[in-house]
């Protein structure tokens, strides 16, 4: 059952979720994330009879879901799909720009979503913890390696020094060694990068916090982390987030992270974010 905040649109939840769920359960959600609108108009024994699944299965979807039916599950749809910016059509304009347009539409359309899963007690808690670790460790791998160095940089340039090791097996070393009052914080899109857990394994052994920033609550990440948070992802399914991985949304929630981080520090921070900027006039030439 869906633990997150009850505003959460239902295709948030399908793509956060959808992982997690059993094979038939799935199956049903993707029925409904493929074509929203004709689920909307849909009973459940009519989806169950597309899908080739039992009526029961549609119910026990919507639930997994966070509904109490799936006619409320049919009624959150009618209500996304209302207020839903309209997305350009790409057979309009079959440019290479006109592609590049429908990309940045379909992701400013989804935007909303990928906070739609935060609480206030969750993002409080997560600040929190950036603020008062002795140590930080901001680990990630694979794709999301990017967003990991350039969190730890964001959050030493605002007077909050995290370091940051590339290495998958120095990451773990590093870990190991952090003790209590450290906190390890790994960013992980799909939540399921074998490497990235080993290091939040080293970590807790080792008495420090566990942070975490992905996509799939129910993912390994998510589950081992003493605080989570969890950005929906941009695309439509799992399948899709793993061959057309987009991090703008993990980049965009990290640096308003940072943001915040900086509002709790107040002065300090700010003095640190000063003393940066002198560093980076100092390197331009003209």
């Amino acid at each position: 059952m869906w633990q997150g905040p009850a505003d959460a649109p239902p295709t948030a939840r399908i793509a956060m979720l959808a992982p997690s769920m059993q094979p038939s359960e799935r199956r049903v959600a993707d029925a409904i994330a493929a074509d929203a609108d004709a689920a909307i108009e849909w009973t459940a024994q009519e989806i169950a009879d597309t899908v080739g699944v039992g009526r029961a299965t549609v119910i026990r979807t919507a639930q997994t879901l966070g509904y109490d039916g799936y006619p409320q599950l049919r009624v959150a749809l009618a209500r996304e799909r209302a207020t839903a910016a309209p997305v350009a059509d790409d057979a309009a304009d079959p440019t290479m720009l006109g592609a590049l347009r429908g990309a940045v539409d379909r992701f400013a359309s989804r935007l909303a979503h990928t906070v739609s899963a935060l609480t206030e007690e969750t993002l409080s808690a997560f600040v929190h913890e950036l603020d008062v670790s002795t140590r930080l460790l901001v680990a990630a791998n694979g794709l999301s390696a990017p967003v990991g160095a350039d969190l730890a940089m964001r959050l030493t340039s605002a007077g909050r020094p995290a370091e940051y090791v590339a290495d998958t097996l120095g990451q773990q070393i590093t870990a190991s060694q952090l003790g209590a009052g450290s906190a390890c914080l790994v960013v992980s899109g799909s939540g399921v990068n074998r490497a990235s857990i080993d290091v939040m394994t080293a970590a807790r052994a080792s008495g420090a916090r566990v942070l975490a920033i992905t996509s799939f609550p129910r993912s390994p990440v998510a589950e081992l982390a003493d605080t989570a948070l969890v950005v929906a992802p941009i695309n439509d399914s799992f399948r899709d987030e793993l061959l057309y991985t987009s991090r703008a949304a993990l980049m965009l929630v990290t640096e308003s992270v940072v943001g915040l981080l900086v509002h709790t520090r107040g002065p300090g921070a700010t003095a640190a974010q000063v003393a940066t900027l002198s560093v980076l006039g100092q390197s331009l030439s003209e």
